[in-house]
């Protein structure tokens, strides 16, 4: 049997007509971030379009919820749904501090080990859902749990701190240092562009990216053309938890230690920045540049509210606010396809 060879600009239909609407909701999203970033620049106009304020505090907010939308991104498109990935990318925090701090390994192979960790979290989850059946809503739901819980256990509650000074400098310069001398552009923003990129190739240019729009089009479909869907799904998974991983890694790096009390809430950026990036929760379509584009609305949002001191508790109503008109929007376009 032929394989699917849909790609990214085609997951809308299979047409140049889906391709360019998908191309539009790109081109809204990104309206949508330019207006939100002229509101907050005409509303605090001496701090929140500063240079200092978009480079030290949005893009590394970007950062942390741009990564873990990215895996989200892969598995939403298959139609289910990771309610992991913040409490996942803290689990993978403490656990590079493990590797690093309390086992003394040197960065590098810490940092594989961590994306490995990752990995093998993101394949748990794809095991639940392909092979056990049971809906990514629960089986994400309790590794979130899970997560949380062994986060706290492993690092007996309590931060881990790296040395910045000593064995651990390379590890804090890879997101927080400067690539480029005497431009203060931060290193972490660069990681995430380029995982943003292999994510871009993945969804694209390789098998893996075509099964996952074909299983989200139609899983039964895909199944009897051959495909094991199954062993897809779990690899999808798995290359998501890479990138919650990776999530984990850029955080603790930041922070210069390994916060098991954090990561609660990040899930439900992430997906926020996937929906509103253009991926459809009913599966089969979505762009990583979309993706991109939320996870950067996500972060002016949450950065413009902070500096007009808005309370956190409202910070979260704004926030579900947006997910649902966004949600509703997404609904809202499905059912107009299905009656055209």
């Amino acid at each position: 049997m032929s394989s699917p060879t849909t790609t990214e600009a085609e997951a809308t239909g299979g047409s140049r007509f889906g391709g360019l609407r998908n191309q539009l909701q790109q081109l809204f999203a990104f309206l949508g971030l330019v207006l939100i970033f002229a509101v907050f620049s005409i509303a605090q106009p001496s701090v929140f379009p500063t240079y200092s304020n978009i480079t030290g505090n949005i893009l590394f907010s970007a950062v942390v919820i741009g990564l873990l939308a990215l895996g989200a991104t892969l598995v939403i498109i298959t139609s289910g749904i990771d309610l992991s990935v913040g409490t996942g990318m803290t689990l993978c925090a403490v656990m590079s501090a493990t590797f690093m701090v309390n086992w003394h390994l040197p960065v590098w192979l810490g940092l594989i080990l961590t994306l490995l960790f990752g990995f093998a979290l993101g394949a748990v989850n794809g095991t639940n859902v392909a092979i056990l059946g049971l809906p990514p809503f629960i089986a994400t739901l309790a590794m979130m749990l899970v997560a949380q819980g062994l986060a706290l256990v492993i690092s007996n509650a309590a931060p881990i701190y790296f040395d910045a000074t000593g064995a651990h400098a390379s590890l804090i310069w890879l997101s927080t240092g400067n690539l480029i001398p005497g431009v203060k552009f931060p290193n972490a923003v660069l990681v995430f562009l380029l995982a943003a990129v292999v994510a871009y190739v993945l969804l694209n240019k390789t098998l893996l990216g075509r099964y996952d729009i074909s299983i989200g089009s139609n899983e039964e479909a895909t199944a009897l053309s051959g495909i094991n869907t199954k062993k897809w799904l779990i690899l999808i998974y798995a290359v998501a938890g890479v990138f919650t991983a990776l999530g984990g890694i850029m955080i603790s790096a930041r922070l210069g230690s390994a916060q098991p009390a954090t990561g609660a809430g990040y899930e439900l950026q992430a997906i926020a920045a996937v929906v509103i990036g253009g991926t459809s929760l009913s599966g089969g379509k979505g762009t990583i540049v979309g993706t991109v584009i939320g996870a950067l609305i996500i972060a002016v949002i949450n950065n413009g509210l902070q500096i007009m001191s808005v309370r956190q508790e409202w910070q979260n109503v704004i926030l579900g606010l947006v997910i649902l008109v966004v949600v509703f929007i997404d609904q809202f376009r499905a059912r107009r396809l299905a009656t055209s």
